[in-house]
């Protein structure tokens, strides 16, 4: 596959900044080719432009309707000859515009142990159930909010005196490691979806 990284941000580029550090370590092999934000006041973009990257923001008030926003999305990458699309913070629901540009070559990181608490405030929500396992995780991108194929997984205990401050703290440690890990198995490209799984080929 195609190693040339798009990356999407909203905020402040944190899980960027794990795939940046990533590939200077040669952890991973693979270059960001561009990094695209919603919000012009997005911090990651600032630790986009320190890395060298070509940054382009977006923003979807100046767009007529959703699907244009993701066909211009879409139009950004391909013109880069990105091969995988990387959502990192990225604070809105991927339309068919792109999803299908990209079939399968959107990946997503989500705050949580999917499909347990999906959504917004994924830490709160496991505070709130009592779970005593929360974590991060990777998935292929669908139409639905995280809901797409299972690539890697990272378990987090959730602590008696936890708050979500604290149980978010720790999960965002574990998810700086899984993603670039996670974009590495899918970048090997030894690969395949069995209905909902996500298959490593052993062969």
């Amino acid at each position: 596959m195609n190693r040339r990284l798009g990356v999407l941000i909203s905020g402040r580029g944190s899980n960027l900044q794990s795939i940046i550090d990533a590939i200077g370590s040669g952890e991973l092999d693979a270059a960001i080719a561009v990094v695209v934000s919603n919000r012009p006041e997005a911090a990651g973009l600032a630790r986009a432009r320190e890395a060298g990257l070509d940054t382009v923001v977006l923003r979807p008030t100046d767009f007529a309707t959703r699907d244009e926003y993701d066909a211009t999305v879409a139009d950004v990458l391909l013109r880069r000859d990105v091969g995988l699309v990387c959502l990192a913070g990225f604070m809105r629901l991927v339309g068919p515009p792109l999803l299908n540009a990209f079939p399968n070559r959107i990946l997503n990181i989500h705050p949580s142990l999917l499909p347990a608490f999906p959504g917004l405030e994924a830490a709160a929500q496991a505070i709130a159930h009592g779970v005593r396992v929360s974590g991060a995780t990777v998935h292929l991108v669908t139409a639905d909010l995280d809901d797409g194929p299972i690539v890697l997984q990272a378990a987090v205990p959730v602590r008696d005196d936890d708050t979500e401050s604290s149980l978010a703290t720790r999960i965002l440690v574990e998810e700086h490691k899984l993603y670039p890990a996670a974009i590495a198995k899918v970048l090997g490209g030894r690969w395949r979806l069995d209905g909902r799984r996500f298959v490593a080929d052993r062969s």
